[in-house]
């Protein structure tokens, strides 16, 4: 089996927010048997046992939603008892939540900390930018709720990085939100560009184009690379330099292969994607179909394939392996249509990779000969970055965790 990691909806597309511009909420219709979605016990034990007994270099469980805390403490108690239960010898396994932060409790947040969960919390910038769209059902800004859950959760010095969505309110205040979130000490970034489509073959107004990316691109990129570069960790750019760097590609848009990873809605069904969750796709349920199975598929595998199967005129673009035709979604292509369609983004990656390109390989570069010195003598500050694990402080003093400093 190819390695893969699931992406598990235990509450489906429940949430406690009505975002506007979420792409997720609608898929609760997927299940109208039910107007509560919650993941059984029976559905949790089979997922986690029959994916600890694939063999796999890391088990990586993402917790996602909807609102995935909606499920409670008792929940996540039972997701690391099983864990620990069905885990073989030396198995490492690693679970992310990511969660709006409103019903974080101290009790949850000190759980996730015992138990090392890494975090992301969803926050567009400061609160007239985040409160446009994240508000509750009742139409109320969500911000102060958001950050009183950063606060516990620091409290109880759990990992947590922050994922902005750029739409079309923040979009023109990619330094404004930049700084705000380094200046409270938020120091791991992700962005991701809102392209919703409206039904009709466009995309709806919280969407953003392809020129105002690009812009916020290359806006935030001169705002970190003069001085944040060893201290602030943005997705993208780490993603960049780790193909630079080690040919690695790390985020499924850069990769070749939409194959990588599986999503779990609620009741054990399996779908290759969150944003192609759709019946035509499904490849099965965990309670009754093993996962070489659905692996070896063809509606999986032809699925994956179709990521390479791009317009013709990526084939000219010299930032082709950079770029990779974009992510589906921003192809704008559905289940069943053709792939091979131009990115909604794609003159924002162009202007982009044109903006930045150069500055990136600099830092490539330096990343690479820091590492050969490392390698050099025994007073050599980084003897230690061997040793050291992935989560722990690097030892070349950088002040930087060793995944995004020595250990790109």
């Amino acid at each position: 089996m190819q390695p893969f990691s699931l992406l598990v909806k235990p509450a489906s597309a429940d949430c406690n927010l009505r975002c506007e511009y979420c792409f997720y909420l609608g898929h609760a219709s997927l299940y109208p048997e039910t107007p509560r979605h919650r993941m059984s016990d029976g559905v949790l034990e089979s997922m986690i046992r029959s994916y600890l007994e694939t063999p796999q270099p890391t088990y990586q469980f993402g917790w996602q939603g909807g609102e995935p805390t909606l499920m409670g403490l008792p929940f996540f108690r039972r997701v690391v008892e099983l864990q620990q239960r069905y885990g073989h010898s030396g198995a490492i396994v690693a679970n992310g939540l990511q969660t709006n932060a409103t019903l974080i409790t101290d009790e949850l947040a000190a759980h996730l900390a015992q138990y090392r969960f890494l975090v992301g919390v969803s926050l567009d910038g400061p609160r007239e930018l985040h409160d446009r769209y994240r508000r509750s059902a009742a139409g109320e800004g969500s911000w102060d709720q958001v950050m009183l859950g950063i606060e516990r959760l620091t409290a109880q010095g759990v990992d947590f990085n922050i994922l902005t969505l750029v739409n079309e309110t923040n979009v023109a205040h990619a330094r404004t939100v930049y700084a705000f979130l380094r200046d409270r000490g938020f120091l791991h970034h992700q962005y991701i560009p809102c392209v919703e489509q409206d039904g009709g073959g466009g995309v709806r107004p919280c969407s953003v184009s392809g020129v105002q990316w690009g812009h916020f691109l290359c806006e935030l990129f001169d705002a970190w690379y003069p001085g944040d570069t060893e201290r602030v960790s943005i997705r993208l750019f780490d993603s960049v330099l780790s193909l630079l760097v080690d040919g690695v590609r790390n985020v499924c848009s850069l990769g070749h292969n939409c194959a990588q990873y599986f999503v779990v809605e609620y009741g054990g069904d399996v779908y290759p994607c969150d944003f192609f969750v759709d019946r035509r796709l499904r490849l099965g349920n965990v309670t009754t179909d093993a996962w070489a199975a659905m692996q070896s598929s063809p509606v999986y595998r032809e699925f994956g394939a179709r990521k390479c199967q791009w317009h013709s005129r990526c084939e000219a673009c010299k930032f082709q392996d950079l770029c990779v035709g974009d992510c589906l979604k921003h192809r704008l292509v559905g289940v069943g249509e053709d792939p091979r369609r131009v990115s909604l983004l794609c003159e924002g990656w162009n202007r982009f990779y044109g903006h930045t390109l150069d500055r990136f390989r600099d830092l490539a570069a330096r990343i690479v000969a820091r590492r050969r010195g490392q390698a050099v003598g025994s007073d050599a500050p980084g003897r230690g970055a061997e040793r050291a694990g992935r989560n722990d402080a690097c030892p070349c003093g950088s002040g930087r965790k060793y995944k995004k400093c020595c250990g790109r």
